[in-house]
């Protein structure tokens, strides 16, 4: 049987590990990739530190990686609209039975040389987008685009806040400029992640800090406050800053995830002012990723300046270790195969 390297999690200990196991046959209706390029997101380092535990894996193992590109190896019996060869980015997850599955979470990822998907959670990668920037779509970029375009609803000319400007954040930047949102305001303690803000297109970029914040905001937006604010950093005093700058019928997007409690302090004004409060997680696939697949051929977004940096896989580990130190200010890190 034919061997392969994976960057393995097992759960119980959370110990991340490079070994050798069999490298996956695809099945009915399944497709086998060799994997590319794979990026290394926030949510590994919390599937690795504990704060995130899968709720429908199989076993206590798993290999992780959600953001997958490479190019088709082999097809299982009734596969025909795949041929080997094909160069494809894979979806961040499945639907089985109704249910959605997390790669790299609930099921094996692509932080290996191989990676199975079934037939209908991948699709083709445009010959002009390299691999890694093919790889980080179906999270860094196809998330904030959901939690923007559908969650969010955000339309042209609606004034809107970005808190935590990472490795989503900075793309909700681009992607809100994008779909015509001003003023974009970018709110990060992190003057790195502030200067960022301001060359991916935010029209002005505050310290969460800032004893000013508020009036800030309202100057920004001419009194009227934001129509829509995003929280990527998943902290809950995030949450309670940006609940005091929404305007009227304002929407707070919450998509960094965190287990600690949401509260409104003033439940009155809330309802008074119809404020709402969304929750937001992934994106539809299907819809998400060729439309952002054909922004970017058509020269709308660049995502090149997305990542990092590349490390093999077999240092998936000190890719671990350099986001969650935020050693040099990442973005995406990519591991290569």
């Amino acid at each position: 049987m034919e061997q392969m390297l994976a960057a393995r999690l097992h759960i119980p200990s959370r110990t991340l590990r490079i070994e050798e196991v069999a490298k996956p046959v695809p099945g009915p209706g399944q497709v086998l990739v060799k994997v590319e390029a794979a990026g290394v997101c926030l949510s590994d380092v919390h599937l690795i530190d504990g704060t995130l535990t899968p709720l429908l894996l199989r076993g206590d193992t798993v290999t992780l990686g959600h953001e997958v590109s490479g190019t088709v190896a082999a097809t299982g019996p009734g596969v025909t609209r795949w041929t080997p060869g094909r160069r494809v980015v894979l979806y961040a997850g499945e639907v089985r039975d109704g249910v959605t599955y997390t790669r790299g979470v609930d099921y094996d990822g692509g932080w290996a040389e191989y990676a199975l998907s079934a037939e209908d959670a991948l699709t083709e990668l445009p010959d002009a987008i390299p691999f890694d920037q093919g790889a980080i779509i179906p999270d860094a970029v196809s998330t904030p685009w959901g939690a923007i375009t559908v969650t969010g609803a955000v339309k042209p000319a609606e004034a809107v806040g970005v808190w935590g400007v990472g490795g989503l954040g900075v793309h909700a930047v681009q992607l809100l400029r994008a779909v015509g949102a001003c003023p974009v305001i970018a709110i990060d303690p992190n003057p790195t992640a502030r200067e960022r803000a301001l060359a991916r297109g935010a029209d002005l970029a505050l310290d969460s800090a800032d004893p000013a914040l508020r009036e800030r905001i309202g100057a920004a937006t001419g009194g009227a406050g934001l129509a829509a604010a995003f929280d990527f950093a998943g902290v809950p005093a995030v949450r309670e800053q940006a609940l005091k700058v929404l305007a009227p019928k304002g929407r707070l997007v919450l998509v960094g995830l965190t287990d600690k409690p949401l509260t409104v302090a003033d439940g009155t004004r809330f309802s008074y002012l119809q404020q709402q409060i969304l929750g937001h997680y992934g994106s539809d696939m299907p819809v998400a990723l060729p439309q952002l697949l054909s922004l970017i051929q058509g020269g709308r977004l660049d995502f090149s300046g997305s990542i990092s940096g590349e490390l093999p896989l077999a240092r998936a580990a000190e890719a671990v270790e350099r986001l969650e130190n935020k050693t040099g200010d990442p973005i995406r890190l990519i591991l290569r195969p």
